[in-house]
């Protein structure tokens, strides 16, 4: 009996009086887009610069409490890069990236 190939499951259907025996192959996937390849990386460069744009422009708008702000902006990234990593995959066909495990 030959034995199944690596990275495949295997089901035993019994239609007749010898089991046929299917392969169907699993996908090898990259966990999530890196971050540049997102729009969330778009989006919080966008903001940090208008939070920084407003805090020359605007009177009241002090420095420290843009770089609060962007630090809040960071911190919200990190955390939603993160969740976006902990339970979702992507295949990810990207020439440059190394799809062997």
């Amino acid at each position: 009996m030959t034995m199944p190939a690596s990275g495949s499951t295997t089901r035993v259907t019994s239609n007749t009086d010898y089991p046929k025996v299917e392969h169907t192959p699993t996908r090898i996937t990259e966990e999530t887009k890196p971050a540049f390849k997102t729009t969330e990386i778009i989006f919080y460069v966008a903001t940090v610069v208008a939070v920084l744009i407003a805090a020359q422009v605007v009177d009241g708008f002090r420095a420290n409490q843009a770089w609060l702000y962007v630090t809040l902006l960071t911190v919200g990234y990190m955390l939603s890069r993160g969740l976006a990593k902990s339970g979702s995959y992507a295949n990810d066909n990207d020439p440059r990236t190394d799809n062997r495990r």
